[in-house]
């Protein structure tokens, strides 16, 4: 009897240090959570008045448009960025993003490479058909991020200025009301005629059109710089916002699994104390009747 409590009470014991650490990891997923969400919020302001000043410029400088198109575009490669997790305890979120980015290009004529940001969806993908290249470390923080997009777009630049890029896709988790998550591809590049089409259907929010300053497009290349720019850091930030969420409710399914485990292990233990304690009054109620036998 002695073992078997000592046992449960050692299991009880560890369960509760468990909890702890889960209780941790959920506090720091929902903090870092309204973190990214608020940083996400932040940029769409920015994103908007960027999208108009391109819109000014792509009015006003019709042939500088043409400025915009990526090199080698008909011959070079396709570029599929995708946005993963470093670390674990997210649930399905790599499996999902996997199983979104391996179907989607499965459609894509040509065969594209493939650049990977966290350790943990690469090693996913690893096990598939596609091509990985480059790989980055997914930031940590939101200051991190604009190292990690100053990275991506160096390398893209470079193979632009090569000829040797003909498109970019960004592959990742952004956050959904009514879900956690969902797996959304964004085309980056070619800012094409089609991405022109688009944009220039936007309404101006005002009476008088912009007049644009520079008109021999150096204007025109940094709206460009900063629509890349902003698009890879709300892709950055959306893909970590949704892992601590998905981070978040594996915690939460964690902390109910070992609230149920405790609530059996404290039954179980003091079931088998109770026990303990009543084949001792027994004994003794045995012990007493032998000693003093009824007449």
């Amino acid at each position: 009897m002695s073992d078997s409590t000592e046992s449960l009470a050692r299991k009880m014991g560890t369960a509760g240090d468990l909890q702890s650490v889960v209780r941790t990891m959920k506090a720091v997923a929902a903090s870092s959570i309204t973190q990214y969400e608020r940083a996400v919020l932040a940029l769409d302001d920015y994103f908007q008045t960027v999208q108009l000043g391109l819109l000014a410029c792509l009015r006003e400088l019709e042939p500088a448009a043409r400025l915009v198109q990526a090199k080698g575009r008909d011959s070079g490669a396709i570029i599929a960025v995708v946005f993963g997790s470093d670390q674990g305890l997210v649930g399905q979120f790599n499996d999902v993003m996997a199983q979104f980015v391996v179907h989607t290009l499965s459609d894509r004529p040509a065969h594209p490479t493939v650049w990977t940001v966290g350790e943990r969806i690469r090693s996913h993908l690893a096990i598939t058909n596609l091509r990985l290249a480059q790989k980055f470390t997914l930031p940590g923080s939101i200051g991190a991020i604009t190292t990690l997009v100053g990275q991506i777009l160096v390398e893209i630049e470079t193979l632009r200025e090569k000829g040797q890029i003909a498109q970019v896709d960004v592959f990742h988790n952004s956050p959904q009301h009514g879900s956690l998550y969902s797996p959304v591809c964004q085309r980056l590049l070619p800012l094409d005629e089609v991405w022109e089409r688009a944009l220039t259907a936007m309404t101006w929010p005002g009476p008088s059109l912009p007049e644009v300053m520079n008109g021999d497009g150096q204007t025109l290349q940094a709206f460009v710089r900063e629509y890349l720019f902003v698009s890879l850091f709300r892709a950055c930030a959306e893909s970590l916002a949704s892992e601590n969420a998905s981070r978040l409710a594996a915690m939460q399914r964690a902390e109910k699994n070992i609230d149920e485990l405790l609530d059996g292990l404290n039954h179980a233990f003091h079931r088998l104390r109770q026990s303990g304690i009543d084949e001792e009054l027994f004994d003794v109620i045995a012990g007493f009747e032998l000693l003093h036998p009824s007449t």
